[in-house]
């Protein structure tokens, strides 16, 4: 922060000057950019909040896959007992699903209430299932909690049409010989998420598109972290459990609550306990969305837009590398940011992974949605032409995969994995969480500062974005030399997902190449299904939540 004898210089030297506000809080702004990489608090842009700017001294722990995941959230819940702390939200949960072999969702958070622990879960109430959405299903797992002697509560706490995306757990242990743990990404307890790296899918299953085949392949990411930043994940879940406003305000959903039992006034929240002590060596910001609304967010009475401002800070930085995993890349707005990072930095590549096909069959969302991915990358490509790559993935058999993780690493420093995919809506929208994270330990493997900014390279982004390479390109481990130094690893991937295309032209002259990636190509909608289109994109698919002078002046 400024120190005061020097805000009071600037506030005196604004006045003498005649500056306008404006430009003074851009001064203020520049002198309380703490981190090179992180959001200061005045940045952030929410006064609100109770969480810190950022926290060091973590641990974190890359889990890519669902199965890896869920394995490692069951043997946490399986420590949690009397008088510890379970909290958790979620967009879609099912109780069904499988943690481990023999191990469901609900037995996993039914068993911490029945050794003496507290539940506490909000799960989004979602829209009608006449419209795909998951409705049935988060009341189901939302009873069976209570029924077990937890709290879980169904929110609904949204702008119209919004959903809430956050996808996190918290344990806190009463026992501080344990060490308390949160999970944060993309991964909601829900069926076809539990996959691997082999990608044959998860046998608990959903309807999907037939172009995934019956059991469809996921690809996903969640971190686990200890340390520090758990107390300000905690509160990230006590700052929505505290909102006084109504859990939903609408009759249809107030009445069958009622009439089923269910929670419609969260109950007050055990005391919290402090903040975990250092654990690793990661400092770690948790960046958010949460739009305008209307009663306020008492913890963001103007919204927040810290996931969209981080990303705009970041990639200003970025020189030499940006790898994107996502599930949603398709807002122009969101575009112009990494465009704006091509053109300024004229060595800058950008890898983007992103599924083959959509999620759903629907007439409504299809077009609309292959609309706004179209422009997308059309504005991507336009800034960066040929050091752009966009490639979608499949499994050995040379079936799609799905890919739903959300996750940017920017120069081997700085990664990012949550809630929060690349279009408008998670930028503006819906309530979203990503852990952001730089860690203090240098990669010493040249380049050891490849963006030449004296950042270094540091070990967690640098290891992540390695073990993502190696599983797409069907390395093994270790088999990375080639794929250390930014160039030759967009070349390597390039040159692996040409391989591939080549031999899907002509499969029957060769045996399959080793790699899953491959270019990724759109069929654009015909025109007049794209003037259709265009209304419901903005309306339904990709909607801004942002107050009306912000849209006009493309800020976030």
């Amino acid at each position: 922060m400024i120190p005061q004898p020097l805000r009071r210089s600037i506030d005196a030297l604004a006045e003498r000057l005649g500056r306008s506000s404006a430009a003074l809080n851009e001064q203020v702004q520049k002198f309380d950019s703490e981190h090179p990489w992180f959001l200061s608090s005045e940045e952030r842009g929410n006064p609100d909040t109770r969480i810190e700017a950022w926290t060091e001294g973590n641990r974190v722990t890359p889990l890519v896959h669902g199965k890896p995941y869920f394995a490692a959230l069951a043997a946490a819940l399986d420590e949690a007992g009397e008088g510890d702390l379970v909290m958790f939200t979620d967009w879609r949960g099912d109780p069904e699903q499988l943690l481990t072999d023999d191990v469901t969702v609900e037995d996993a958070l039914a068993g911490v209430a029945g050794r003496g622990g507290i539940v506490k879960g909000m799960v989004w109430r979602s829209h009608i299932e006449t419209l795909g959405f998951t409705g049935p299903k988060n009341r189901k797992l939302a009873l069976r909690l209570e029924e077990a002697g937890g709290e879980v509560i169904l929110d609904q706490r949204v702008l119209v049409l919004g959903s809430h995306h956050q996808k996190f757990v918290v344990i806190r242990y009463r026992d501080p010989a344990k060490s308390d743990v949160a999970f944060v990404g993309g991964i909601d307890l829900a069926r076809a998420r539990r996959d691997d790296a082999d990608h044959f899918g998860d046998p608990v299953s959903r309807p999907f598109p037939p172009e995934y085949g019956e059991i469809p392949a996921w690809h996903d990411m969640q971190v686990q972290l200890e340390g520090p930043t758990v107390r300000d994940i905690e509160n990230v879940f006590r700052e929505r459990w505290e909102d006084p406003a109504a859990l939903s305000r609408l009759p249809w959903h107030a009445i069958p609550d009622i009439l089923r039992g269910v929670t419609r006034e969260p109950s007050v929240l055990p005391a919290q306990h402090d903040e975990p002590d250092v654990a690793g060596t990661c400092a770690v910001q948790l960046v958010r969305t949460y739009p305008r609304r209307r009663p306020a967010y008492p913890f963001a009475t103007r919204g927040e837009r810290s996931a969209a401002r981080a990303y705009a800070k970041v990639l200003r930085r970025a020189r030499r590398l940006i790898y994107v995993e996502d599930q949603y890349l398709w807002s122009v707005d969101v575009a112009r940011v990494f465009a704006a990072a091509l053109r300024r930095s004229p060595d800058l590549r950008l890898v983007i992974v992103v599924p083959k096909h959509l999620d759903d069959d629907s007439s409504l969302t299809i077009p609309s949605a292959l609309l706004g991915h179209s422009a997308a990358l059309d504005v991507i490509r336009d800034a960066g032409s040929d050091r752009v790559l966009v490639l979608d993935l499949e499994n050995d058999r040379g079936i799609p995969v799905y890919v739903h993780s959300k996750v940017c690493i920017v120069d081997d420093v700085w990664a990012a994995v949550g809630s929060d995919n690349f279009n408008r809506r998670s930028w503006t929208h819906d309530s979203e969480l990503t852990a952001a994270i730089v860690d203090e330990e240098r990669d010493l493997r040249a380049p050891t500062d490849p963006g030449g900014l004296g950042d270094g390279a540091r070990v967690f982004a640098r290891d992540l974005r390695l073990e993502l390479a190696r599983e797409h390109l069907g390395r093994a481990p270790g088999d990375d030399e080639d794929l250390v130094d930014p160039g030759s690893f967009f070349d390597a991937v390039s040159s692996s997902a040409t391989r591939l295309d080549e031999w899907h032209r002509a499969p029957s002259t060769s045996p399959r190449p080793t790699g899953r990636l491959r270019r990724h190509e759109i069929d654009v909608p015909p025109q007049w299904q794209q003037r259709l289109a265009a209304v419901a994109y903005r309306l339904f698919v990709d909607p801004d939540g942002r107050p009306i002078g912000m849209r006009f002046r493309r800020r976030f």
